[in-house]
């Protein structure tokens, strides 16, 4: 009989675990738009890291390359910039929302 040690137990449950999807990494939102706009208003438990900075900035949360990442701004042309400079950056798993308003929406559903 094979025996595995708890350490070993555990990673196969967290390995079965996320290969059916029930342990599949947390979706990331992240507001591009500006410092002052994110103080007038955002969406609570957003990160907020402006377009122009998210090519030095995102190594500061600590992401999985793999990892499901929504960008949003105002209208969608920013977070269009923030993808793009994302993929450049090896991330495979980015969403461009669109405006804060559809990120709204999908947020809270």
């Amino acid at each position: 009989m094979l025996k595995l040690s708890r350490f070993a137990a555990v990673a196969v449950l967290a390995l079965m675990l996320s290969s059916c999807g029930l342990f599949a990494p947390q979706t990331v939102w992240i507001d591009v738009r500006s410092v002052d706009e994110y103080a007038e208003d955002h969406i609570a438990n957003t990160e907020n890291i402006p377009h122009t900075e998210i090519a030095a900035r995102i190594s500061d949360l600590d992401l999985d390359k793999s990892t499901p990442i929504k960008v949003f701004c105002r209208s969608g042309v920013r977070a269009g910039l923030a993808l793009t400079a994302l993929e450049e950056l090896g991330y495979t798993n980015v969403e461009n929302v669109g405006g804060i308003a559809d990120a709204r929406e999908i947020f809270n559903n």
